[in-house]
């Protein structure tokens, strides 16, 4: 029996490294799917696993292969929502230390309801995350008023910014400090130039990209598989495919509010201890919406994911 760690993921076959640096093409062992494992793919890249490589003779050793026969426990992950009716769920990766939300506010446009919904799922795993605001270089004067002010309402929650240009070379150098030994996980819809960006950050890997398209002004997968990467100035980068949609998975109504920091610490003055912020009086979190003292369009993003047919809107 080994240890490893997945570093690629295609859905059906997994890259397992071994602790000697040796790699092998792994499958789950057969009874390993029915163990309550609700997610579309029970294992996923980050996972330390257990495994038994299968005997030479069996491989013909081109390439070594295995059997992946436990988990160990995670520290965490991020999911997104299975585009699977049968399940609910789908690992992006495990065992992270940073999420890295790579957006754009044309070619593609990402909303600040997509954002919020990554945001607040990765702090119910609490996974710090860094976004990453890139293709500045495209951005006319209103998008540049409208990424300062995205940047001061995320600023002032706590999360960490960045503004970058893979076309001019800009902001490379401080998103390499931020990445530095940390597991990173970069995610974000197709075609904000996640793939481009860790090319520039790691030369050598030159993964695959593509130009969005000109019609519909959107993302084409270029990544078709979740992988992990070494970077030559220490840490990880989890490449991953493009998300077009973020469905908030695990999550009590209640609980939604914990989410989102600003409102936590203001609910903590709700007049009622159990406050929705939907229609309680003496809720302290729509006065200080009103008051801009809490962004509204964080607000929105808290109602649709209290409601997801839409039914609470703000009254302003």
């Amino acid at each position: 029996m080994k240890k490893g760690i997945v570093i690629k993921s295609t859905g059906s076959w997994y890259t397992v490294e071994d602790e000697t640096g040796d790699l092998f093409d792994c499958k789950i062992k057969g009874n390993f799917r029915i163990k309550g494992i609700k997610s579309t793919n029970p294992v996923a890249v980050g996972d330390h696993v257990r495994f038994s490589p299968l005997p030479a003779s069996e491989t013909d050793n081109t390439p070594k292969m295995g059997l992946i026969v436990s988990i160990d426990k995670r520290r965490n992950y991020i999911i997104r929502r299975s585009q699977k009716l049968s399940k609910q769920s789908h690992i992006i990766a495990s065992n992270i230390d940073q999420a890295v939300l790579v957006v754009t506010l044309s070619y593609p446009v990402t909303t600040t309801t997509f954002i919020d919904r990554y945001l607040a799922s990765a702090e119910a795993y609490r996974i710090p995350v860094l976004i990453v605001f890139n293709k500045t270089d495209l951005y006319n004067t209103q998008q540049k008023n409208e990424l300062q002010l995205l940047i001061k309402i995320y600023h002032k929650i706590g999360y960490e910014c960045l503004h970058t240009s893979a076309e001019k070379i800009e902001g490379i150098i401080q998103l390499k400090a931020a990445l530095h030994n940390k597991t990173n996980v970069f995610n974000g819809h197709s075609g904000v130039g996640k793939s481009t960006l860790i090319n520039l950050i790691q030369p050598g890997l030159n993964l695959k990209t593509e130009e969005i398209s000109d019609s519909h002004k959107t993302g084409k997968h270029t990544t078709t598989y979740s992988a992990l990467y070494k970077l030559s100035f220490g840490g990880y980068i989890i490449d991953t495919p493009g998300i077009k949609g973020f469905g908030v998975l695990e999550m009590e109504p209640w609980e939604i509010s914990h989410y989102f920091p600003e409102i936590f610490k203001i609910s903590l003055d709700c007049q009622y201890n159990n406050c929705s912020h939907t229609h309680e009086p003496g809720c302290a979190v729509k006065i200080a919406v009103e008051n801009k003292e809490i962004a509204q369009s964080r607000f929105i993003s808290y109602l649709g994911l209290l409601e997801k047919d839409g039914k609470y809107r703000p009254a302003f």
